[in-house]
């Protein structure tokens, strides 16, 4: 430990003296600076002994005014390179991206045309007219609130009172009730000339077909000319199911004609399978020179020659 003794002034000149006082003064003046710095340090600090965020103005009088940034300079270490739009660029689907003007021209055209054959194969439902009798009417109450979907895709006038007081009429069918009802086939029921069909998605999966809608009194109209009327459907429909039966009944019978085959043979099989088989003992000589051999299970006896 060491202890610091007081220079005695006596033997200091004055000169001395004044620099040691100038010193003094000088250190204690560092030393308030310091104590003064980490008093604001310390005060603006949060509770989280974090510095608050600063937040700095603009010295520009017009806030308004677009500020000028320095331009982008080429570095020559990227060697050279070239600037493209990504926005003209299209995809090859080949990996690469290709910049071809008349491939989105066309693109462009093929849409608008797509998009102008829709404009006009849509069918807009007419006005209703002042003058009732310009107005479509339902052909069962000639009321003019008519179904403009009946109108459109099957040709029928009827409003959606009569569709619901009249099913055996305007109840729509599938095409499978059409192809096992009415005995049609399916190239019938596609052709639209022949019988109009909705097309509406499958309600019971989003990836099977559509389901193709008729209506009742069209297809039952085509069905009774097709089969001469209702007694000719009702005789092809016991035709058909006669003859089902009649398949059905002889593939029954060669069904069964195969098992009984399979199991004669089966039972063949075991029964050779159970055979008795033989097994001789020594051969025995007699009293003439004959030989014999004798079964060691049931005692059955050959007669054997030795040369």
């Amino acid at each position: 430990m060491s202890v610091s003794h007081p220079i005695p002034t006596n033997d200091l000149t004055p000169e001395s003296v004044k620099r040691i006082e100038l010193n003094r003064l000088k250190a204690k003046a560092r030393l308030r600076e310091s104590e003064a710095t980490k008093a604001s340090t310390s005060s603006s600090r949060n509770a989280n002994n974090k510095r608050p965020l600063q937040v700095t103005l603009a010295t520009s009088k017009s806030p308004t005014a677009p500020s000028k940034q320095p331009a982008l300079v080429k570095d020559s270490r990227f060697g050279n390179y070239f600037e493209y739009d990504l926005s003209k660029m299209v995809n090859s689907k080949g990996g690469f991206l290709i910049e071809d003007h008349e491939k989105i021209d066309e693109r462009t055209k093929k849409l608008e045309e797509q998009r102008a054959a829709q404009r006009s194969a849509q069918k807009l439902d007419p006005p209703i007219s002042f003058d009732p009798s310009m107005n479509l009417k339902c052909k069962e109450c000639r009321s003019t609130d008519i179904d403009y979907t009946f109108k459109r895709v099957f040709g029928v006038l009827v409003c959606e009172k009569c569709k619901v007081e009249k099913p055996e009429m305007y109840s729509l069918l599938t095409k499978t009730e059409c192809k096992e009802d009415y005995l049609l086939t399916d190239p019938e029921l596609r052709d639209h000339e022949i019988l109009p069909h909705l097309l509406k998605a499958n309600p019971h999966k989003s990836t099977w077909n559509n389901m193709m809608l008729f209506v009742r009194f069209q297809v039952e109209e085509f069905a009774f000319k097709k089969w001469g009327g209702p007694e000719g459907l009702d005789a092809e429909w016991e035709r058909r199911t006669a003859e089902a039966k009649k398949r059905k009944g002889k593939k029954f019978a060669q069904s069964l004609q195969e098992l009984r085959r399979k199991t004669r043979e089966s039972v063949w099989q075991m029964r050779k399978d159970e055979e008795h088989r033989h097994e001789f003992g020594a051969t025995e000589v007699r009293e003439d020179g004959s030989g014999i051999q004798r079964c060691v299970e049931c005692g059955f006896e050959i007669e054997v020659e030795e040369f």
